[in-house]
């Protein structure tokens, strides 16, 4: 079982490309890193991560979602995002290859926590 990692510790790594074979994390040991990173929640039964943000406006939203993209693209790791209402975003995380989570998932997670309120 992967020992979980502080977030500091995770931001500082780069994502590893997968195109599968990796295996996934259990339940046991998703719920172990996601006290790292206390805005995220499992879904999916344990296979996802995901967080809810509440921005001041369209426009904070629209900016957030082109500043995880640009992440995304540099780590090689692309995240669900989906923009509700004006100021409601959510991202999803999974590693797609796999059908489960990764330390990429909580790698671009902790990323994705440096940048936002």
């Amino acid at each position: 079982m992967p020992s979980p990692q502080a977030a500091c510790d995770l931001t500082a790594k780069k994502c590893v490309p997968c195109e599968g074979g990796v295996p996934k994390y259990s339940l046991s040991e998703a719920e172990a890193q996601l006290a790292t990173l206390p805005a995220w929640r499992l879904t999916h039964d344990g296979t996802r991560i995901r967080r809810d943000l509440e921005l001041k406006n369209f426009r904070e939203c629209i900016k957030l979602m082109n500043n995880v993209g640009a992440v995304a693209e540099r780590e090689q790791h692309h995240p669900d995002l989906h923009l509700e209402g004006y100021q409601r975003l959510w991202i999803e995380i999974y590693t797609h290859a796999i059908g489960g989570l990764s330390e990429n998932d909580f790698i671009l997670a902790a990323k994705i926590d440096a940048m936002t309120p």
